[in-house]
């Protein structure tokens, strides 16, 4: 035993606690040892989440270099940050008995913001942000990266209501604070709470010495959370939980897999005999895959793609799932839409002739009048949708065209009497009121509901836009300058003909909807 073991590790303070643990557990079955500190790429690089570095296992990455290098003779490592294939040459030699393997969180004054709609949650984990959106679904999540000590003063020099911690990490250097509780609903990370410890395969003599202090229980559970991560291809991009216990010779497992959003989630649970337990990680993978888990991997992996196409409108997820598989996209509402309150006075009389242009005019009436109160004759309708919400809530719709000109020159032609009221936006072309008025139809606008321009400025990886109004081109363009190559995708000629004064490449869906714009950029991308 005149060998010194070198003993690489992190620098934080819990890396440094672990490694003692290590070293004090070697030296009492007396090994030589030296603690070698190495400065982690995920302890530098704190401006941006874990999941966008582009580095796997980038808590080990730096560790694994200097034992290939023969700098160190083992590294220590808590177990959820490595990856679930090790480098060429580099093996597990052992895991100590876990420690507590649950979530935590630490809260500022009181857990009452739990039962409120707004909320402000810091994390810098995937997982743990995911299972919070799924419970919290209002609660606003922003990213918390560093060590343990200075996530905690993060936490209290910024105005949020809470941060989530690994609870060992915690306990392990006596900082959990007072007002910190356990998150008992939360599936933690595959091998949460266990230290492990790596070494070059060849080495027998270190092996030999780490495998006296392997904790066997630990091994296996922490085995086969690791296989499930390994078989769903999750790693620090994905939220993924699993968690194993032996109890009474059973083994117990519980695993789930959640949209990066929090609004999927699926789960598995399942129990077998100690001995019989070789196949768990792969039955429970399955049984998560086979019911949508596929899709919802694929799904996160584009998600961390650089996207090429955004839409103005949010789109389903139904509707996401219809682009050709070159495309990844991303999507928000460019147009923020708040009714106004109507005067009753429009309905005094009742008019005979009336023209609504979009659900939001509908929304508006019924925001302000009950559907009894809507005696109108004749309902000139813009869209097909449009049209079958205004049949549901109010009336027979009398003619629909496919934008605001057709139907102004239908009704010079067709219209009965010489007047209309036209439930309307603050922000609208002029076209429709114009050539009523031109022709000698009197034109009563009701500005029933106002729109606001709340647009995003895109990354530079965007080769293709989603219109689906004028007003969406109009607030894209106060956020974004057109690149030379970028194509419009429009769902009428009315949004076509805006978009046509910025871009150069303007292409127009045969059918005014969403589905028919998403079809325009698949027959792009397969051509």
């Amino acid at each position: 035993m005149s060998k010194t073991i070198r003993i690489g590790t992190r620098d934080s303070e819990l890396a440094l606690w672990q490694a003692k643990t290590v070293q004090q557990q070697l030296e009492y079955l007396g090994y030589n040892t030296e603690l070698v500190p190495i400065k982690s790429t995920g302890d530098i690089v704190l401006n941006k989440p874990i999941y966008e570095l582009g580095i796997t296992g980038v808590f080990t990455k730096t560790l694994d270099i200097a034992m290939l290098n023969e700098e160190i003779d083992i590294a220590v490592h808590s177990l959820k940050d490595v990856p679930t294939l090790l480098p060429k040459g580099i093996v597990q030699a052992a895991v100590l008995k876990r420690g507590n393997v649950k979530d935590c969180m630490v809260f500022k004054k009181n857990e009452e913001f739990l039962s409120q709609r707004d909320a402000v949650i810091a994390t810098g984990s995937l997982r743990r942000r995911a299972q919070w959106l799924n419970r919290y679904p209002t609660h606003t999540l922003v990213d918390l990266r560093g060590n343990v000590n200075s996530r905690l003063q993060k936490l209290e020099d910024n105005d949020w209501n809470a941060a989530i911690f690994a609870a060992a990490g915690l306990g392990r250097i006596n900082l959990r604070p007072e007002n910190t509780i356990n998150l008992d609903w939360m599936v933690p990370a595959p091998a949460q709470g266990a230290i492990m410890i790596t070494a070059i395969e060849t080495e027998d003599w270190v092996l030999a010495a780490c495998a006296e202090i392997n904790h066997e229980d630990t091994e296996i559970c922490t085995s086969i959370e690791r296989e499930f991560l390994n078989k769903l291809e999750g790693g620090c991009s994905a939220p993924i939980g699993a968690l194993a216990f032996i109890k009474n010779d059973e083994v117990h497992f519980q695993g789930v897999l959640l949209s990066l959003d929090g609004s999927k989630k699926i789960e598995v649970q399942r129990t077998v005999a100690l001995g019989k337990h070789n196949e768990l990680a792969k039955f429970c993978a399955d049984y998560i895959i086979e019911r949508g888990g596929k899709r919802l991997m694929d799904h996160i992996k584009t998600s961390t793609n650089d996207v090429n196409i955004y839409s103005t409108k949010t789109l389903t997820d139904e509707q996401k799932q219809l682009f050709h598989k070159d495309v990844v996209s991303d999507s928000s509402d460019f147009i923020k839409i708040s009714s106004n309150r109507i005067s009753r006075k429009v309905l005094q009389p009742m008019p005979k002739n009336v023209i609504i242009t979009s659900k939001n005019a509908v929304e508006a009436l019924l925001m302000n009048f009950s559907p009894k109160e809507l005696h109108f004759e004749n309902i000139y309708c813009v869209g097909r949708r449009t049209k079958r919400l205004v049949e549901r809530k109010i009336g027979k719709v009398k003619h629909i065209e496919n934008n605001a000109k057709k139907l102004a020159n239908y009704l010079v032609e067709y219209i009965e009497g010489t007047e209309v009221t036209y439930f309307c936006s603050d922000i609208r072309l002029d076209d429709l009121p114009t050539i009523l008025n031109d022709n000698e139809i009197k034109v009563n606008e009701v500005v029933s509901y106002e729109t606001k321009y709340d647009a995003k400025k895109l990354e530079d990886s965007v080769e293709g836009v989603l219109f689906f109004s004028p007003s969406t081109v109009k607030s894209f363009k106060q956020e974004n300058l057109v690149k030379d190559g970028m194509i419009a995708f429009c769902i009428g000629e009315t949004t076509a003909k805006e978009a046509s004064k910025h871009f150069k490449n303007v292409k127009i869906a045969k059918v005014p909807t969403v589905e028919s714009v998403i079809e325009l950029v698949n027959m792009h991308y397969a051509s």
